[in-house]
């Protein structure tokens, strides 16, 4: 075999095995969609009704929030509770002007009568995590319900949720996501779309079939009891949430999903939230399978339990996997039109696992909005947007995965938040491209560059198609790609135009994600 063989055997092999790896996590997909179809009838009810209501204490954790400060702790303070028995905190971290808004709103419902508790700290240790466990130290209630500043929860989410604490088994009851902002742009459609697959076919498969699932850090209420008996939150992670609910889990606790129980909250608006959100997703993902995989496997937990952990620990590196195919997948069907490999049939079925793969999630997002609103068609107009995100955003996903492989730490870069005020966008990005800015430096868009630059492939890529008939069958793959990594890296340039001027002091750092 000589050199050239060689090299482009090597290459085929490793771009199948990308494909096989991608092919798996889709099929896995399709497992979802029938654990969900199987166990949708599984509703759970109560295991009885207090005789007296417990003591709950509502935790609202914000940072720099001072659009939507006021709201959350006015809206929290109309939940139909007890007063007597309703403790709410406010878990203030911020360095703004918000710790004077949120200490106002915090008086003047202590005036009206409501037990508000003001907490404000100037050390950020554990960011959100700390701020949650700092607060625990002057809780008052049996149960714990947290929403972050973006929510508005309904008045009725107590009565809703706290009957099935009456199982001792129970820790956690988690509801679902709702979207304030859904229609407001394609981006906060596509973004809805996104969750409510999360929520309304991953959650209810997982969680009716027996399966561990995760809380998602709001909209739901913990027993206290089980914090503590899983060690508590930890900072160690981006995401706090996921790493204490294996944890409770591990211990033998029982999770309550409500998809019926709606709590309102905000999609970022702009691609810059969207991406760094994703970002501190992907990598606290990344960081909790490092974490906690070994200790799943090596658990006494049900197979099935170990298999789902598995697909949704690692589930994140698919965005490696994905960049790979991206970069290889003209080239592959160029190399597959070279007389030393014209094996048509096996183009047909690398194309024909290729868009299996892809047609998982087609079907995960329609049977997601089948089951929320019975129009199964909806997110069919939709998925090209879907999956030029997806792609788009894969490089700084990949750069997020590398990071939790070495240990790199980063700090928590909250989401911008504007509340019903439209006009506070602008100031609310600049507050938010702050947290970006690394002080005496100048401000480096590296990633945004690649991104662009893979945009630039992508489309040297589709004009090669046109002159080689032969690969055109990769051309609408290549245009939605092109589009993708174009659309992410000019509106992560857009927004870098408006964060201040480098040299400011800044209170958290944080990658170019």
């Amino acid at each position: 075999m000589d050199w050239t063989s060689f090299f482009l055997t090597t290459f085929m092999t490793v771009y199948t095995v990308m494909l096989a790896v991608v092919c798996m996590y889709g099929l896995h997909r399709y497992a979802l969609v029938y654990l969900f179809w199987r166990h949708r009838k599984k509703v759970p009810v109560p295991a009885g009704q207090f005789d007296e209501l417990p003591n709950v204490t509502i935790q609202l954790p914000m940072f720099n929030e001072r659009f939507v400060a006021r709201r959350i702790i006015e809206q929290t303070c109309q939940i139909d509770y007890p007063r007597e028995k309703l403790q709410i905190q406010v878990l203030d971290d911020s360095t703004d002007e918000t710790c004077e808004l949120a200490r106002q709103a915090v008086e003047d419902m202590c005036s009206q009568g409501f037990d508000v508790e003001f907490i404000h700290r100037e050390d950020r240790t554990g960011y959100k995590a700390g701020a949650l466990a700092n607060g625990l130290k002057t809780a008052k209630g049996e149960f714990v319900t947290i929403f972050d500043a973006d929510f508005v929860p309904d008045k009725n989410f107590l009565h809703d949720t706290i009957q099935y604490f009456t199982d001792p088994k129970v820790c956690v009851v988690q509801s679902r996501w709702g979207h304030i902002n859904r229609e407001d742009s394609l981006l906060t459609r596509s973004q809805a779309i996104f969750l409510d697959g999360h929520f309304a076919i991953e959650h209810v498969g997982r969680n009716r079939s027996g399966r561990f699932m995760s809380f998602n850090g709001t909209g739901g209420t913990w027993r206290r009891e089980a914090i503590d008996d899983a060690g508590g939150w930890k900072h160690d992670t981006l995401t706090e949430d996921l790493d204490l609910s294996y944890r409770a889990q591990l211990k033998g606790w029982k999770f309550i999903f409500l998809p019926d129980t709606v709590s309102p909250a905000e999609l970022p608006p702009e691609l810059s939230g969207f991406k760094a959100q994703q970002f501190r997703w992907t990598k606290g993902g990344a960081q909790n399978a490092i974490k906690l995989l070994p200790k799943v496997m090596l658990s006494k937990a049900p197979l099935k339990v170990k298999v789902e952990a598995f697909f949704h620990l690692t589930g994140f590196c698919m965005h490696i996997f994905m960049l790979g195919l991206v970069l290889m997948m003209y080239p592959a069907m160029y190399i597959y039109s070279l007389p030393i490999d014209s094996d048509i049939w096996r183009v047909i079925v690398d194309m024909g696992i290729f868009t299996l793969a892809t047609m998982s999630a087609t079907v995960f997002y329609c049977a997601s909005q089948g089951a929320l609103s019975g129009n199964w068609r909806g997110p069919l107009k939709y998925l090209p947007m879907m999956m030029a995100l997806g792609v788009g955003l894969c490089l700084s996903n990949t750069k997020a995965i590398l990071e939790a492989w070495f240990g790199r730490t980063s700090g928590f870069v909250r989401t911008p938040k504007y509340g019903e005020n439209a006009a506070a966008k602008d100031s609310a990005e600049s507050l938010y491209m702050d947290q970006l800015v690394q002080p005496k430096k100048k401000k480096r868009n590296w990633l945004a560059g690649f991104e662009f630059l893979m945009g630039c492939y992508m489309v040297a890529c589709l004009l090669c198609c046109i002159f080689d008939i032969r690969s055109a069958v990769t051309a609408p793959f290549l245009m939605i790609f092109a589009f993708g990594f174009f659309y992410v890296s000019l509106m992560t340039f857009q927004a870098n135009r408006v964060a201040r001027p480098a040299g400011k002091p800044v209170e958290e750092r944080a990658t170019d994600g």
